[in-house]
């Protein structure tokens, strides 16, 4: 690029006081600028000082909408692991609210005074909750899955589990890969479909370490398919006095099946009552708490697995250990009682909401609306539980569905993903459908109000 033209660039300063105040940080805001600025002069490019500026805006504005931030959800998904998995309760945000802005008594004993252990009292709990004798949790299950075969192989190598449940869980992570970087030595046996309980005797050598059972959360099989159950893989490796671990997924703590459209889930208690001598389950799934790895079962090994050096690396935070501690006191207080969990636990109140109720909140909903230059119809549509969970389940809901005149469907679901408060929905039929089972009555208002902003600046640039 030439002297006359790289004059003709102008300076990060004069760009900054175009631009004006923004919520991005004033640092963020330059980095950007001398990127964009840089890109130009690699590509010998001058651009007028408009263009220059309305495309550091455009830039600028795709990175805010990075951030972590409240969404309306509106896409018929409960448990939606983009959008943040399961909801917390208000009793559990104000806990994370107060043990966030204080200090806390996270590894100090407040009876002796002296340095005490991180989670004891939800250790304590949570083993209450699953039946277990012994429980702890670590950030996530898939660390959860890590820490109990890395320290089961330290010795023995393999880890006998069935063809059929070799799963790749989200983000393409698969679960031999997981098993493999933990230093196990895959013993595949059995079918795609069909693995019987000789499958998993005949595997057994002196090089085996455990056998592992996964739950078949995120597919299903049908058709000519067979596999032995919890209890009976069980009592073969207690008879070969080999430890049997389970991943169970969701960690459902009530019984899904109550819920119309929606099949038995496992149960942390169920398992261990069959037999399993270790659990692992999401924190954030049907247990509705905050993202986590739950391991439950068999004291010995639970402490054996806390005295591994790898489980400091895989341990909670504070604001974690706290939501997940009032969300299990939850359960708790409960006692097995409905009507506590549906207002308690946000996961277990979508899922339990009548088609009745969310018609009357759609109706008002499109009453409130219809002076816009929009098209509003409510039609019947199927929710899913989502999170890799109950694949086969759809529980009936209803949709508000959206077509607006004078854009296109595509350009408003931008706009509204693009809002103060952003709406999430889907678009199916040439219609934006925004879901109510997954929509909470308080946000209704807000729904409405970012709507009409959408239009209202539709009407003013003449869209």
């Amino acid at each position: 690029m030439r002297p006359a033209s790289l004059r003709a660039i102008p300076a990060v300063e004069k760009l900054l006081q175009a631009i004006g105040k923004t919520d991005v940080p004033r640092p963020t805001v330059v980095s950007v600028i001398r990127r964009e600025l840089a890109a130009l002069r690699s590509k010998n490019q001058i651009l007028d000082f408009d263009a220059l500026i309305v495309r550091i805006q455009a830039v600028l504005g795709s990175l805010r909408l990075q951030r972590i931030q409240p969404v309306i959800n509106g896409t018929g998904v409960v448990v939606h692991t983009n959008l943040g998995r399961s909801p917390l309760g208000t009793r559990v945000a104000e806990t994370l609210s107060t043990i966030a802005g204080n200090y806390n008594n996270l590894e100090y004993d407040l009876a002796s005074g002296e340095r005490g252990r991180r989670g004891t009292y939800l250790e304590y709990n949570l083993s209450l909750l699953c039946g277990a004798e012994a429980a702890t949790v670590v950030n996530n299950c898939a660390a959860a899955l890590v820490l109990m075969v890395h320290h089961f192989v330290c010795r023995k190598r393999e880890v006998i589990i069935s063809r059929g449940e070799l799963v790749q869980i989200g983000g393409g992570f698969r679960i031999p890969d997981i098993l493999q970087a933990s230093g196990a030595k895959l013993r595949e046996v059995g079918t795609t479909n069909k693995t019987c309980l000789n499958d998993y005797m005949n595997s057994i050598t002196e090089q085996t370490a455990m056998i592992l059972k996964v739950h078949r959360s995120n597919f299903y099989m049908g058709g000519f398919v067979d596999s032995p159950t919890t209890a009976e893989v069980a009592a073969l490796a207690r008879r070969k006095r080999i430890p049997f671990i389970e991943d169970i997924g969701s960690g459902a703590m009530f019984r899904t099946e109550k819920i119309p459209g929606v099949e038995h889930e496992p149960m942390p208690a169920e398992m261990l009552r069959q037999g399993a001598d270790l659990i692992c389950f999401s924190g954030d799934k049907l247990f509705g708490g905050p993202q986590s790895g739950i391991i439950a079962g068999k004291r010995r090994f639970v402490l054996a697995l806390k005295r591994d050096p790898f489980f400091r690396a895989l341990r909670c935070d504070k604001l974690i250990l706290a939501a997940l501690q009032t969300t299990v006191d939850i359960y708790l207080e409960s006692s097995g009682q409905k009507q506590p969990l549906l207002s308690a636990i946000p996961t277990f109140g979508l899922l339990d909401a009548s088609n009745d109720g969310l018609r009357a909140r759609g109706k008002r909903i499109v009453t409130a609306l219809s002076t816009l230059p929009i098209s509003l119809s409510l039609s019947e549509s199927k929710s899913q539980v989502g999170g890799g969970t109950l694949p086969r389940s759809f529980i009936s809901s209803v949709t508000i569905d959206l077509v607006p005149k004078q854009i296109t469907v595509q350009e408003f679901a931008a706009r509204l993903r693009a809002a103060t408060t952003p709406i999430i929905g889907r678009i199916a039929s040439g219609r934006l459908k925004l879901d109510l089972r997954t929509i909470f009555p308080s946000q209704d208002e807000e729904l409405i109000r970012v709507i009409r902003a959408c239009f209202e600046s539709t009407i003013e640039t003449g869209g």
